[in-house]
């Protein structure tokens, strides 16, 4: 029988295997499509362009009718990959209200929920290796 999802699939040029190797991985692969990236000051204090969004992270919408409103993060749906932010809702024709959703590639973290020690300590780990090797990825380029 063959495997859904392969683990050893890289890449291909083909739009149908990329939207397949999208649609159809596992959870704890899909929770990393969820990075959105971090503001200024976040990527100078800890050394990383981008996080997954988590539930309480404040963020700025940066796409859309919403732009420039910042927002809490409300939920995060792994499956369909979008996030709902608190209190940013649209009134339909009947005069009900129905949440926003958002692909997390256009929010900006404007700062995070460090409530969960283990997200503290994975960016404690983070912020030590950028530290031990200076300049990165763009040092070496330069060269």
């Amino acid at each position: 029988m063959k495997k859904k999802f392969s683990t050893k699939w890289k890449s291909s040029r083909q739009k149908r295997k990329q939207r397949k190797y999208f649609l159809e991985a596992p959870l704890h692969i899909k929770h990393r499509f969820l990075s959105a990236p971090f503001s200024k000051e976040l990527r100078k204090k800890y050394g990383k362009r981008n996080i997954p969004i988590r539930k309480g992270d404040e963020v700025l919408v940066m796409r859309g009718a919403l732009k420039k409103k910042k927002a809490k993060v409300a939920s995060v749906e792994l499956k369909k990959t979008r996030v709902v932010l608190e209190g940013l809702q649209r009134t339909k024709k009947d005069g009900t209200k129905i949440n926003v959703y958002f692909h997390p590639s256009k929010l900006q973290i404007q700062s995070l929920n460090l409530e969960d020690k283990e997200r503290v300590k994975a960016l404690e780990r983070v912020k030590q290796e950028a530290k031990e090797k200076p300049g990165g990825k763009d040092a070496s380029d330069k060269s």
